[in-house]
């Protein structure tokens, strides 16, 4: 077992309230529960020795891991090879659609025999409150139970297991077609045990589960040229979905860092107003409606809530169920990965001031007739009020999108989103017939255009920049096609591109902006965002430019992780960085793949 693993050398496995990340070593070394932002049970991620972990695999000095998804699921196959025979491990969560939430959660875990015959070990080592609380430890005939403050948890297995002070031990020899179970389970103090465990029961899971996700992923109406690549980032983006609200997390974890041994360690198990209202375009283009819709009634639910209380309509982030209170904290008790410190849960960034969110909430709202037809009257006169506001309240300098800590400018991307929360907006009206003050939107619209051109602009880099008087150039600004403040083959418009190019692109890969230029008030540097290469792509794609597009979209593939997954950012030596696995990079992935396949369609004559 490794100290710490790469980032990128896990699967994600999950049942729509919370998820597991397993390592191809066979360990959970991230799992928290009930929910995505609970704290946590294994974070031996984040610290070695006191984040807790839940280890099977064969016990042998020479081992080859590989890991696989089962096809079209979120069935994770971790094999072991080794001059004994070969094993596997197929980790899964039984999927909960419903809109309630619950307590209970089972993590299962299938061990199994093909080729000779193989010894496992099991370790499980639970740390709950993210190693900050004591538990006890209780083993009898249908397996442990672990006491901890708030939580009680069970482990189960087909083999005996033992006890090794507070945690459980456990070993089973397999040979070529045996098989073996352990399932995790966590609950509500004092909580039922489930029932006795046995190797069919845990069969009978495999197929009900496997059902559950081909079926639902048969949905797609993705035909292009990458369906794995495609396929594999949906499921990631519905395992990162709360069942219960529709909202969807960032990623599944917290603290990651974007520099290793840096202090740019986030949490991102919170929803995000921008990344969820873009989740909906891609998610309409595969034709998975009742997700796209649950979010945006979960998005305009937000908006009401603020309605009439004389402040700013929406967050720029909400726990999934909606709550607005994500108090920042550090646990200083862990070393963080590789020792980046401090890591943090909650996220600070609630507080900003990010005016481009409206301009991605209104856009997710007007994203097609799947969503606006079911969008009542009630729910338009929001919408309505909120564009009356931004109206008299878009001209203000704010934090921008990536959540800068070096004090507020005239951000561009600001701006360009809220051009396209009214052209959006007007069009809504338009499409729908529904009572707006069209005249004020339109001037807020022409206004924001005019200020754009003329002071977004800067004639030096003959690009449009960061925020208004500098010089600095920002990847954010490569939705401006997409929104349709500009024409994709627009000449200003290509000129950026090209200065993109010369200034944040590095190997097909590209940076937000250059952070030595443009100060962000945080120490250390930043590998480049993986989403920001995939909207490079859709760019180009616009823009004409094929064959780059192309070759981009291709070479990027060779830096997603084993099983498809992507984190934040890749370093300079192609590591993965950030948290992990990233939502926004997936779905920039689905987008640029759509846009990709139609112009080159188009190109073919198809």
């Amino acid at each position: 077992m490794d100290r710490y693993p790469p980032i990128a050398d896990h699967g994600l496995v999950g049942d729509l309230q919370t998820t597991a990340l397993v390592s191809s070593q066979g360990v959970v070394d991230w799992f928290a529960a009930p929910r995505f932002d609970s704290p946590s049970i294994f974070a031996a991620l984040l610290d070695h020795d006191g984040g807790g972990h839940f280890r099977i695999a064969p016990e042998h000095p020479d081992l080859t891991c590989k890991q696989l998804y089962y096809p079209d699921t979120a069935i994770l196959v971790t094999r072991f090879m080794s001059p004994d025979g070969v094993g596997e491990v197929m980790d899964f969560m039984p999927p909960d659609q419903s809109r309630t939430p619950t307590d209970r959660h089972t993590l299962i875990r299938l061990v199994r025999a093909v080729r000779g015959t193989v010894d496992f070990a099991l370790e499980c080592r639970p740390r709950f409150d993210y190693g900050r609380a004591e538990h006890q430890l209780e083993i009898g005939d249908n397996g442990a139970r672990f006491r901890a403050p708030g939580t009680d948890a069970f482990l189960q297995a087909t083999f005996p297991l033992e006890g090794d002070g507070r945690d459980v031990l456990g070993t089973v020899r397999l040979k070529a077609g045996q098989s073996a179970g352990a399932v995790f389970t966590v609950c509500a103090p004092g909580g039922d045990a489930p029932d006795p465990l046995t190797t069919d029961a845990v069969d009978v899971q495999v197929g009900e589960v496997t059902r559950f996700w081909q079926t639902w992923l048969r949905q797609s109406r993705y035909r292009g040229r990458w369906p794995e690549l495609v396929h594999r980032s949906v499921i990631t983006l519905k395992l990162l979905t709360y069942a219960p609200s529709g909202a969807l997390v960032a990623a599944a974890t917290t603290g990651l860092p974007e520099q290793v041994g840096g202090e740019r360690n986030w949490d991102y198990r919170f929803t995000w107003v921008r990344d969820g209202s873009l989740s909906v375009r891609a998610m309409l283009d595969l034709g998975f409606v009742e997700e796209a819709t649950a979010f945006v009634h979960w998005l305009v639910a937000r908006l009401r809530e603020r309605e009439g209380k004389g402040d700013e309509p929406l967050q720029t982030m909400y726990r999934i169920d909606g709550s607005p209170d994500l108090p920042e904290e550090t646990l200083d008790h862990f070393e963080g990965y590789r020792g980046s410190a401090p890591v943090r849960i909650g996220n600070g960034a609630v507080d900003q001031l990010q005016l481009d969110i409206y301009g991605e909430a209104i856009y997710a709202v007007a994203q097609g007739r799947e969503i606006g037809q079911q969008a009542t009257y009630e729910a338009w006169k929001t919408v309505a009020r909120t564009l009356d506001w931004l109206a008299d309240a878009w001209d203000r300098p704010d934090e921008g999108i990536w959540e800068t800590r070096g004090g507020r400018e005239d951000f561009t991307y600001s701006r360009v989103m809220s051009w396209a929360a009214f052209d959006h907006g007007l069009r809504l009206a338009e499409h729908f017939r529904r009572p707006a003050d069209i005249e004020k939107w339109r001037a807020a619209r022409d206004a924001i255009f005019d200020q754009v051109m003329d002071r977004g602009w800067n004639e030096k880099e003959n690009a449009f920049v960061q925020h208004y008087g500098g010089d600095v150039l920002d990847a954010s600004l490569l939705l401006m096609p997409r929104v349709g403040f500009l024409a994709p083959r627009d000449p200003m418009w290509l000129s950026t591109l090209d200065a993109m190019d010369r200034k944040l692109v590095s190997d097909s890969l590209v940076y937000r902006y250059d952070p030595a230029a443009s100060p962000d008030g945080l120490r250390g540097s930043e590998g480049t965002f993986s989403l920001c290469t995939f909207l490079y792509v859709d760019a180009l794609a616009r823009a004409g430019r094929l064959e780059q597009a192309r070759y981009t979209f291709e070479k990027m593939q060779t830096y997603a992780n084993h099983v498809g997954l992507f984190a934040e950012e890749i370093s300079p030596s192609g590591e993965q960085l950030g948290n992990f696995p990233q939502a926004f990079t997936h779905l920039a992935l689905i987008m640029a793949a759509g846009t990709l396949d139609d112009a080159l369609d188009a190109e073919h004559g198809r």
